[in-house]
């Protein structure tokens, strides 16, 4: 708002001033007076512009200024923006089995290692997933484990995958991912953290592989499936531009499952391929071709809450032993595991067991068989990290005639800790 304060001030000082005059004065001319006036007039409209100069310079600072604030803020504001959508639509997990035992192994009556007193980590995860809208992600996943041929610490990438979710009924995954029924079984057993499950502690099931992956559900749950294509020769051995980790075809491996009622779980499922081992090399001739591996899964577990117990049943033919030349006797194996848990307090506390039985070649006249079963008791320390004592029995008999069996006998506190 302008403000006629000075040219005012300037007519009321003359004012005063032409009134203490003495009487003659006011004789002056009306010229005089009149021109007097008229400058009083132009200096009061000279005031009036400067002042409205000046807010008008005011004026143009401060939208010059803003002009050029806001590239720089817009820029800030767009940073944030996409920190913040990549920090919600990005999740970093981690998951690590360890313990410490005391293992006393025998073969016949005599001594023999890894006998003794060790902490072990088994197994460290470390996962990072990505969200990029409501159809399209992507997951990488480290595996660090300890190699007991090498005698070092090895890093694996067990999981790589961008995955396309058409809809709850059809996802698909391509790259490396973790395979039907091992993700399917562990997932009802709930203690892979103490024990893998029977068919891949025989060797009879590989974590994850490369491949096309599709998986689906029911919104009910009443009904999954899950099936890969993949090379077979697990994620530890990634394919490449040479020869050895390709073959002439891939592998595939699927499962279905079925919620009968809210807590009775079945599921089946099967692998057929040749476990990447099917290179010009290994088949460049009929008489040494390598053989067709084959897996039959079954399970079935009542699960809840406070209470689990299930069995789960395998049978396979030249699986862990897909190098056989045609005519050669196959190797066929089977076992079952029965499991179970059940809640001691209020707080989580369980006590839980397994029974392992399995023929390691059922064709063969000495027939060896495996036995193993554990026992321990489960308690819950804070979210993510559970430990448990746990006392572990494996028998298997020697693979020929006049061999002494295998025992191995372990106890110790077993941990899992996840984020």
């Amino acid at each position: 708002m302008r403000s006629n304060m000075p040219a005012a001030a300037l007519a009321a000082s003359l004012g005063v001033a032409a009134m203490a005059l003495p009487h003659a004065a006011h004789a002056q001319s009306t010229a005089d007076i009149a021109e007097l006036r008229a400058q009083i007039a132009a200096l009061e409209t000279r005031l009036n512009q400067l002042q409205a100069q000046a807010e008008r310079q005011s004026g143009n600072n401060a939208t010059q200024a803003q002009a050029r604030a806001t590239p720089d803020a817009k820029k800030t504001d767009s940073d944030v923006d996409a920190l913040t959508k990549l920090v919600n639509n990005t999740q970093i997990s981690n998951r690590m089995y360890s313990d410490i035992t005391n293992v006393d192994k025998k073969v016949g009556n005599t001594k023999i290692d890894p006998t003794g007193v060790s902490f072990d980590i088994k197994r460290f995860y470390v996962g990072i997933d990505h969200k990029f809208n409501d159809m399209w992600a992507m997951n990488f996943t480290t595996d660090f484990l300890y190699n007991s041929t090498s005698g070092a610490s090895q890093l694996y990438i067990k999981k790589a995958y961008i995955e396309a979710k058409v809809s709850p009924l059809l996802k698909v995954r391509f790259g490396a991912d973790d395979l039907p029924w091992i993700l399917y079984s562990e997932g009802i057993y709930n203690y892979r953290w103490v024990e893998k499950t029977l068919s891949n502690n025989l060797g009879q099931e590989i974590g994850a592989d490369w491949g096309i992956h599709a998986s689906g559900a029911v919104p009910s749950g009443v009904f999954s499936y899950s099936a890969s294509v993949i090379n077979g020769s697990g994620y530890k051995s990634a394919p490449d531009n040479g020869t050895n980790n390709r073959s002439k075809g891939m592998d595939f491996e699927g499962r279905i499952g079925f919620q009968a009622f809210s807590h009775l779980n079945i599921g089946v499922g099967g692998y057929v391929g040749k476990r990447g081992k099917d290179t010009y090399a290994n088949g460049a001739s009929t008489t040494n071709e390598v053989n067709t591996a084959s897996r039959v899964n079954a399970l079935i577990a009542y699960t809840e809450d406070k209470f689990r117990v299930g069995v789960e049943w395998f049978e396979a033919k030249d699986y862990a032993n897909p190098f056989m030349s045609i005519g050669a006797t196959s190797v066929k194996q089977g076992g079952y595991s029965a499991f179970g848990n059940v809640a001691l307090t209020q707080t989580n506390i369980n006590l839980f067991a397994r029974y392992d039985r399995a023929n390691l070649n059922k064709d063969a006249a000495l027939n060896p068989s495996y036995t193993y079963y554990n026992v321990g008791v489960e308690f819950p320390i804070t979210k993510g990290v559970k430990i448990a004592p746990v006392y572990k029995h494996t028998e298997q008999d020697g693979a020929t005639a006049g061999t002494d069996k295998t025992r191995i006998n372990e106890f110790g506190v077993f941990g899992e800790f996840r984020f």
